[in-house]
This record gives C-alpha cells, structure tokens and sequence, in this order.
C-alpha cells in the first residue's frame, strides 16, 4: 500500500494495520524457514509497508508535540 493511504487512516487504524503487518510479517519468515515461501519478495515489501506506517505514526507524533 503506498504511504498515502496510510495517512487518511485513524490512529487506531494505525496500529491495527502494524499488528497485522507484524504479523504477516513473522508468518512470511516462518515459511521461508521451512521452505515454503513462494515469493521471497513479500518480505521486503511487508517489511517497507511496516516503516510506512511507523513513518505516518511519528509525523503525527511530532505534529501533536509542536
């Protein structure tokens, strides 16, 4: 998903989404363990999605301190 997506989203939403990247995320190194990931490029893009939303998350942060 691209980042601007992630900012129409609530915080709640947020941290919803990182659970469930998180998750996806340990399942996807799970299968490249025992071999049966098809698609290794997954990780990658699992692991970009979850600095996105960690991203939106601290602008907000620092959008609230200021």
């Amino acid at each position: 998903m691209k980042a601007n997506k992630y900012f129409d989203m609530t915080d709640a939403e947020l941290d919803q989404q990182l659970k469930d990247l998180k998750s996806e995320l340990f399942n996807l190194r799970f299968q490249l363990a025992t071999g049966q990931l098809q698609n290794p490029m997954q990780i990658r893009e699992t692991k970009r999605n979850i600095a996105r939303v960690k991203t939106v998350q601290r602008s907000r942060e620092l959008k609230a301190k200021a």
